[in-house]
C-alpha cells in the first residue's frame, strides 16, 4: 500500500470552477514528489486538500494507511511551508523555530538541539535572537522554511516556498531542502511552476494541467519521453520543438524519417539539443535570434514548418538573417497525435 494515496480526488468550488478533476496519485514512503504546472492547473489546490486546508468535493486521501480526507489539519501530522512567510512577529527567531516542537513530546534539550541543527543548515544561527521585523524578506523566508523542517512529521507540504527569493538563494535553499529530506526520509509534496526546481529536487515529477495529471515520472522520463504535447512543450526551457508532419507509405515528411505509423498527419517533437546545423539537412531556416546563455546558445529559426529552436555550443555564433540547414537526430524524434496530443511513438 502506498504511503500517500489520492484516489479520484476532486475539488469543485461553489461558483462551478472545477479546480481538480478526479486525480489519482500514489506516493511511496520517503519519496520527494514535485507537482509542476502553470498557474491555475490545480497543483496548489491539491496540496491544500492533502493538508486539510481545502475540503475535497469528492475522492479520498489516504495517509500511512488511514483515511484522512475529513480530518482537521492538526490531526494529519503534516508540516507546511508556503510562498509567503508566516512568522510570529512578537517572538524571536529562536522562539519561532521552537514553536512547532512544543507539543511533540521532545525534551527541552532535544528541542534546542533540533533548532540549532536546522538553524545551522539554513545559515541563520547568527539571527536566532533577532525578531522577524529586523530581518529582510529572504531571511524571513529561511525562518519560515525552518519552521517546517525543524519538525519531522509524516509529510512535508511545500507550496512554492522559494518563489520570492533571488536565484542564488533559491539554489542554496534547494540544496538544504533536499539534504534535510534525504537525511530524515520525510515524504514530501512540493509545488512549483519552476522547471529547474522540479528537475533538481524531484524523485518524480507530476505534471498537471487544467485540474488533471498529464504525466508522472522521473525527471528524465518526463523530459525525454513526454506523454503528450502539453508536457513536451511545458517541460524544458525552451520546450520541445513541434513540427507538423505527414506519414505516407511508412515515411514521415518533412524529415524523411521511416516510422511505423498509419498514413496521415502527425506531430513530430524534437528537443533543441537534437537539432544540428547541416547544409545537407532536410530542413532550412532563417535565424531570427541568437540567444547567448553562457554554457550554450539557443538559435531561434523561422522555418517552413514553423519556429524552431536549436541548442548550440557557445562559440557557434550566427547573425539574424543567416540561412541555416538543419538535420534531426532520428533516435530522438517523438510522434504525437495531432488531435488530442497523446504520444504515439
Amino acid at each position: 500500500m502506498s504511503f500517500l494515496a489520492l484516489e479520484r480526488l476532486e475539488k469543485r468550488y461553489p461558483d462551478g470552477f472545477h479546480a481538480v478533476r478526479g486525480i489519482d496519485l500514489a506516493v511511496e514512503r520517503g519519496e520527494f514528489i514535485v507537482l509542476l504546472g502553470p498557474s491555475g492547473c490545480g497543483k496548489t489546490t491539491t496540496l491544500r486538500m492533502v493538508a486539510g486546508l481545502e475540503e475535497a468535493t469528492a475522492g479520498t486521501i489516504r495517509l500511512d494507511g488511514g483515511d484522512v480526507t475529513r480530518l482537521r489539519p492538526s490531526q494529519r501530522d503534516v508540516g507546511m511551508v508556503f510562498q509567503f512567510y508566516a512568522l510570529y512577529p512578537h517572538l524571536s527567531v529562536r522562539a519561532n523555530l521552537l514553536f512547532p516542537l512544543e507539543n511533540t513530546g521532545l525534551a527541552k534539550m532535544q528541542r534546542e538541539v533540533r533548532v540549532d541543527d536546522i538553524a545551522a543548515a539554513l545559515g541563520v544561527t547568527h539571527l536566532l535572537e533577532r525578531f522577524p521585523r529586523q530581518l529582510p524578506g529572504g531571511d524571513q523566508q529561511r525562518i519560515s522554511l525552518g519552521r517546517a523542517l525543524v519538525r519531522q512529521p509524516r509529510l512535508w507540504l511545500m507550496d512554492e516556498p522559494l518563489g520570492t527569493l533571488d536565484s542564488d538563494r533559491r539554489e542554496e535553499l534547494r540544496e538544504v531542502i533536499r539534504a534535510q529530506q534525504l537525511q530524515h526520509g520525510v515524504t514530501t509534496l512540493y509545488v512549483t511552476h519552476d522547471q529547474e526546481e522540479a528537475m533538481t529536487l524531484a524523485d518524480r515529477i507530476v505534471v498537471m494541467d487544467q485540474g488533471v495529471i498529464r504525466q508522472a515520472g522521473t525527471p528524465s522520463e518526463v523530459y525525454e519521453s513526454p506523454a503528450d504535447l502539453f508536457t513536451a512543450a511545458f517541460v524544458g526551457s525552451p520546450g520541445m520543438n513541434r513540427i507538423d508532419g505527414l506519414v505516407t507509405g511508412g515515411v514521415c515528411a518533412p524529415l524523411g524519417l521511416p516510422v511505423a505509423l498509419p498514413d496521415g498527419p502527425v506531430v513530430l517533437g524534437v528537443r533543441p539539443e537534437y537539432l544540428h546545423p547541416d547544409d545537407a539537412g532536410p530542413l532550412r531556416g532563417v535565424v531570427v535570434m541568437d540567444e547567448y546563455l553562457g554554457a550554450w546558445r539557443n538559435l531561434h529559426l523561422d522555418c517552413p514548418c514553423g519556429r524552431l529552436v536549436m541548442r548550440l555550443p557557445p562559440g557557434a555564433a550566427h547573425r539574424p538573417g543567416d540561412a541555416v540547414g538543419l538535420r534531426v537526430d532520428p533516435a530522438h524524434v517523438l510522434c504525437f497525435a495531432p488531435g488530442d496530443g497523446r504520444r504515439l511513438a
